[in-house]
């Protein structure tokens, strides 16, 4: 079934009207008709199944049939701290990780980011928050994974600190400590908050990690192999999911 958020809206036992941008889609784009159901999230982690009563160009109303939480949500808030880069690979890894489970987007500006600052970042915030919205969407999610503004690096290793259970570093140049040694205090540990920074595509710089290992943040390793950003990203999300038990 198709799935569409409807987050801040009030879903109960009773007829639903659909806002007007997913009302043109039910109607014009996918053409549904009378009877057939479509699952309605909240975004606060449960779903409704919904029977379509009236579909037509004035308005699409539905009414509730049943509800259960979502079963695409992880127990793991998974908070990804991405280097700042190009528009397609950065709008990529919003859309790629956001199906792997990251609860949590922070764009991250480091020494060697290819893009330093943002020249309209209220437009680029309306469409990041519309392709992780479709994303989850697609992907079975819950939530709505939120996409924080950028910020310099060294505030966004206080941010981690300060949120989560555990933060890590992914640095080409660590060789002892891998992700599945950093996540062994967390097996178990009921909705864990992680942390995970991905640097940008020259990595993060040897004072930069220094500065976060003294902040109490771990750097990891991915193996052997030197994965660019993008791919890193999805990878190191995935592991960690999977070493946590949400990716069953």
């Amino acid at each position: 079934m198709h799935r569409f958020f409807l987050p801040g809206n009030p879903i109960q036992e009773m007829d639903l009207v659909f806002p007007t941008d997913i009302a043109h889609q039910i109607c014009r784009v996918l053409r549904m008709r009378i009877g057939e159901q479509v699952v309605v999230l909240d975004g606060k982690g449960e779903e409704f199944e919904v029977e379509l009563t009236q579909v037509d160009p004035g308005a699409v109303i539905g009414k509730v049939v049943s509800h259960h939480p979502a079963r695409g949500e992880p127990s793991t808030r998974l908070s990804l701290y991405l280097g700042l880069t190009q528009r397609e690979k950065f709008e990529w890894m919003l859309q790629k990780c956001s199906e792997v489970g990251v609860v949590n987007f922070i764009p991250v500006i480091s020494s060697r980011s290819l893009v330093q600052r943002e020249n309209d970042p209220v437009r680029r915030q309306i469409r990041w928050k519309k392709i992780v919205r479709e994303a989850a969407e697609q992907s079975g999610r819950g939530i709505v994974p939120e996409v924080m503004p950028p910020m310099k690096l060294t505030d966004a290793f206080q941010a981690a600190l300060a949120g989560n259970d555990l933060s890590m570093l992914l640095w080409e140049q660590e060789h002892s400590c891998s992700l599945n040694d950093a996540l062994q205090g967390l097996i178990g540990v009921p909705s864990p908050g992680l942390a995970l920074f991905v640097g940008p595509e020259g990595g993060f710089s040897t004072q930069e990690v220094e500065a976060a290992q003294k902040m109490g943040i771990h750097a990891v390793t991915l193996g052997r192999r030197i994965l660019r950003m993008e791919t890193a990203a999805v990878v190191a999300s995935a592991l960690a999911l999977h070493i946590l038990g949400d990716m069953k």
